[in-house]
């Protein structure tokens, strides 16, 4: 497997259309240096957000790092955009960045970021 899309289909999973964003802001933006940044992502799955409630309470952490790799399916997919389609443009993802909802006694939060970072990690090396 050496094509970006080509890994992530070998974990089976698949590359969503790229969204826009929800609010006034773009999804991506390239600066002049060819460094993309993309907007925050919602975990959209069949055009709904997978899992709804808190970390701790109605969410595991399982569910949170599964929302997680959906995060950065969609940020992909927004790379993919932003490359003209060229995801062999993309040659290091340089920060993650996540917010999550939890309760007061939630301490897992690397483990649910982790759902973004291994994906990344697989397909990107």
């Amino acid at each position: 497997m050496n094509t970006i899309e080509e890994k992530i289909k070998a974990l089976g999973l698949k590359l969503p259309t790229p969204k826009p964003g929800v609010g006034a802001y773009k999804a991506w933006t390239i600066f002049s240096n060819n460094i993309v940044c993309t907007s925050g992502q919602i975990p959209w799955k069949e055009e709904k957000v997978a899992f709804v409630g808190r970390l701790g309470d109605q969410v595991t952490t399982k569910q949170g790092a599964l929302s997680a790799q959906l995060c950065a399916l969609h940020a992909i997919a927004q790379l993919k955009e932003a490359t003209n389609g060229d995801l062999t443009r993309v040659k290091q993802i340089i920060r993650v960045e996540g917010t999550i909802y939890t309760s007061p006694s939630f301490s897992e939060h690397s483990q649910v970021l982790d759902g973004a970072s291994n994906l990344f990690n697989e397909v990107f090396g």
